[in-house]
């Protein structure tokens, strides 16, 4: 078998290669939470402490309040990017008219295309109280009396984040649902007219079955993901007001690792995280194969 199809097996050599050296290797650095490694000692001359980085990020409480921002903020982001997706997608599909579906696709398609330095700066100036159109808007419908500092207040962050990571990519994030669409066969929605189901009932007892399969293998995967929430947008749009709402674990890994040169507790917080992560991925594939739904393996 592996004879006849050699020409794919040379092709995935560099990959394999890349997968190597850049994911497998560097587990050799995971060593570094079991020690208190100090930069210009050997690997011989590191001291070993075993589990008291672990011990001690557990003790510490600005840990769990890290945790607590990033669970909260991947799970409002996981929410909103799937429902937004499916939706977007659902009603991109039902459209008739290919030029404007075009153009709704491409304009949704743009945000993902932006560098989060360009879209922060934009959020920023959106959310500004001096002149920002949010502000503007409110104002003028007589919701606030003030200009509002919405990067000012923490209890404001997780929902612009939220709203944020939809604006950038809930145009992408349709392409693969619009993709799975394609696949259903329209005889399907022509004998569901044919008994008389309007669109809203097309759309449930057709579209979303025939895209189910899609749907949870995605899931499955953000869930690998859900610690996850990214560095970019929290490091650029958060500040002294609002860091007890939008520091995550990755900023917290920054801090203790580059700024604080604890590097053990750093790569700790990383084990953590990759661990928790590889639970979930395969936790909710056992739960999708106990209720027979599609899996990963």
């Amino acid at each position: 078998m592996l004879v006849k199809q050699r020409t794919l097996v040379f092709m995935s050599i560099p990959f394999l290669l890349w997968l190597f050296v850049f994911k497998y290797v560097p587990l050799w650095g995971w060593t570094i939470a079991f020690q208190n490694y100090k930069p210009r000692r050997s690997f011989s001359e590191q001291e070993w402490v075993g589990l008291k980085q672990f011990k001690f990020m557990f003790e510490d409480e600005r840990f769990f309040l890290v945790l607590r921002n990033t669970l909260a903020m991947s799970l409002i982001n996981f929410v909103l990017g799937f429902v937004t997706a499916i939706i977007l997608a659902i009603l991109l599909n039902e459209l008739r008219n290919v030029m404007f579906k075009r153009v709704v696709q491409t304009i949704s398609y743009l945000p993902h295309f932006l560098s989060w330095v360009v879209a922060a700066t934009i959020i920023q100036s959106v959310l500004s109280a001096d002149g920002g159109i949010i502000n503007e808007i409110l104002l003028g419908l007589g919701l606030i009396n003030e200009p509002i500092l919405w990067l000012g207040v923490g209890k404001y962050f997780w929902s612009i984040m939220g709203a944020s990571e939809v604006w950038k990519n809930v145009g992408w994030n349709t392409i693969i649902y619009l993709a799975a669409m394609t696949t259903i066969d329209p005889a399907q929605y022509e004998a569901a007219e044919i008994d008389g189901a309007g669109r809203f009932q097309r759309i449930w007892h057709v579209t979303l079955p025939g895209i189910k399969s899609v749907i949870i293998i995605l899931i499955i995967l953000n869930l690998g993901q859900i610690l996850e929430t990214g560095f970019e947008p929290q490091y650029l749009l958060g500040n002294g007001l609002n860091i007890d709402f939008s520091e995550n674990l990755e900023i917290f890994i920054l801090k203790y690792g580059m700024n604080l040169g604890n590097y053990s507790l750093s790569v700790a917080a990383g084990i953590f995280k990759t661990v928790i992560s590889i639970i979930l991925l395969f936790s909710a594939n056992a739960l999708a194969k106990r209720f027979g739904q599609e899996r990963l393996f």
